[in-house]
């Protein structure tokens, strides 16, 4: 087994939705909190932080960088971590600095991050020299890749498949969002190293299913390398839906509101407006178009991010 630091909440409960399967008259729909995984108000990327910060450790790492938008769950949980273990940190955020910080940024501030903005356009190249600058300084720097997404950070999501198994729960269909492709790509590495047979379908929030299936195809089957297994597959393989992609990464439309707004009402459950509502509302237009059998069993694997309500930018859209 690869390292591991254990600071994550885990098993995360599974939660019968029953309101919303009412509301929507399709399949029994389900939740994987993922939200409750307890660094920085939880979310997926605690999972593979718990083995990326054990293989910077092993490293010798001082510090940690990694970049993301404006208001990156990834970057926020990233930040506590190094500040719960004692390292530097230095994110890469693409776009413009707000006029003032709130939601994430905020947090990112809290936790004693280190920000340099870019454009988008030049994140890329704005990560490698924010690192090598920081190599040349001394300060020992970790690089994680862009959503936490390498094969050491998607092998937290094949044990988090194991753990949905053990809580003997096995589900016709597990439904998420997707877009650097680790979460899907470790999904489907712990399916075939533990037996899971439903059916893995991410919603893309901002990748053509095409760009996403080969790059989750790849690193599925680097995941499973460095778990001792073998796992061959092709992009064809992979279940992407790109069908709701709105007006593009970060950009809140209707189908994200009024998903928001349904888990809310009808069960007291939480969205954020990138990620999770967009997701969410990809799955309540499935049900109703008949997508899902009304006998299957779906979970929605919540991946966190709900400090993103709280953005100048959004909070508006739910007065």
């Amino acid at each position: 087994m690869i390292p591991r630091l254990r600071f994550a909440n885990l098993p995360t409960p599974v939660e019968f939705l029953p309101r919303l399967s009412a509301e929507l008259g399709g399949p029994e729909l389900f939740v994987k909190r993922d939200d409750l995984t307890g660094l920085a108000f939880g979310g997926n990327k605690t999972r593979k932080l718990e083995f990326l910060l054990a293989e910077a450790q092993s490293q010798g790492a001082g510090s940690l960088i990694t970049a993301g938008a404006v208001q990156s769950n990834h970057c926020r949980q990233t930040a506590a971590a190094a500040a719960r273990f004692g390292l530097e940190c230095i994110l890469v955020l693409a776009g413009d600095p707000p006029p003032q910080l709130s939601a994430n940024t905020l947090l990112d501030r809290l936790f004693g991050a280190e920000i340099v903005w870019s454009a988008s356009s030049e994140r890329d190249q704005v990560l490698k020299q924010t690192f090598d600058h920081a190599w040349n300084a001394g300060r020992r720097p970790y690089l994680i890749p862009y959503g936490g997404s390498s094969p050491t950070g998607a092998a937290a999501y094949a044990l988090a498949i194991q753990e949905l198994m053990e809580q003997q729960f096995n589900p016709d269909w597990i439904v998420f969002p997707t877009s650097s492709g680790g979460t899907q790509a470790g999904m489907l590495a712990g399916a075939a190293i533990h037996g899971y047979k439903g059916k893995i379908l991410g919603i893309s929030v901002d990748e053509p299913a095409e760009i996403l299936k080969a790059r989750v195809a790849g690193l599925a089957q680097e995941t499973t390398d460095i778990l001792g297994h073998s796992l061959a597959l092709s992009p064809d393989e992979i279940l992407v839906n790109d069908g709701y992609l709105g007006g593009g990464y970060g950009v809140m439309g209707e189908n994200e509101r009024q998903a928001v707004k349904l888990f809310a009402r009808s069960e007291g459950l939480l969205l954020d407006p990138v990620y999770t509502g967009r997701a969410a509302g990809g799955l309540v237009d499935l049900v109703r178009q008949g997508f899902f059998s009304p006998d299957q069993r779906v979970l929605f694997w919540h991946t966190g991010g709900t400090p993103a309500l709280f953005a100048d930018r959004y909070r508006e859209a739910f007065a």
